[in-house]
């Protein structure tokens, strides 16, 4: 069901916590199934210099907000506006209809964090 990649994410996730000196911080919840991510950035110069995430949910949020962090590091503001939710999906080894909803909770936390920088 799950591709060895989100597994992998899962098992291993990437910048898990909250950044004590973040210029960024959003909690975001998927009304339909209760998952809850925390995304907190640092950002300098107009680039995400770190990136952390707490998820409390399911196997497929975990790996999102992982695989999420590591496609946001070093990235300009600009870029990261141009992320797709697909691309994240892609990037994950793919999502069943199932385990969708972790691809948007992980872009609504994205979404809320660039709403918050100028």
């Amino acid at each position: 069901m799950y591709s060895p990649l989100l597994l992998e994410h899962f098992e291993h996730p990437r910048n898990v916590g909250e950044l004590q000196d973040a210029d960024v911080k959003v909690t975001v919840e998927n009304p339909a199934c209760g998952d809850v991510m925390v995304l907190t950035l640092k950002v300098s110069d107009g680039m995400i210099t770190s990136a952390q995430y707490r998820t409390k949910g399911c196997v497929a949020s975990i790996a999102c907000g992982s695989r999420l962090t590591e496609m946001l590091i070093g990235q300009d503001i600009n870029s990261v506006r141009s992320l797709k939710r697909q691309g994240l999906v892609a990037a994950i080894g793919g999502l069943s209809n199932e385990t969708m909803h972790a691809s948007h909770l992980a872009f609504d936390a994205l979404s809320a964090a660039l709403g918050k920088i100028r």
